[in-house]
């Protein structure tokens, strides 16, 4: 058994918290509840966007991989969406995005 928590559950904490912070959370794709990657639209109160998502960092740790492309964000993760539809797609515009969503994502 995995000590994991569900994807669907680590999605409502991320939105929960963010807009207990006063900033603003939504799911731009609904992926799979218990499995499914999660990738943060990360917008640090109206700077530009960033895509971070779970991966294996440079030390093989679990970590916030930036997977912002150079251009098309919206493409980008469109096209993510129609390989993967497992995948969630979140949007948060809050100060400090890329910390809620580390410490939400990774809390696990």
């Amino acid at each position: 058994m995995s000590g994991r928590l569900p994807s669907g559950v680590l999605v409502s904490a991320l939105l929960r918290r963010v807009n207990d912070a006063g900033g603003f959370g939504a799911v731009l794709a609904k992926g799979d509840a218990q499995g499914g990657a999660i990738l943060v639209v990360a917008i640090d109160r109206g700077a530009l966007p960033r895509l971070l998502e779970r991966g294996i960092g440079a030390d093989g740790r679990t970590a916030l991989i930036d997977s912002t492309p150079p251009e098309d964000l919206d493409g980008y993760w469109r096209r993510r969406r129609s390989s993967d539809p497992d995948l969630w797609v979140i949007e948060v515009d809050v100060a400090a995005a890329e910390r809620f969503a580390a410490e939400t994502i990774l809390a696990d």
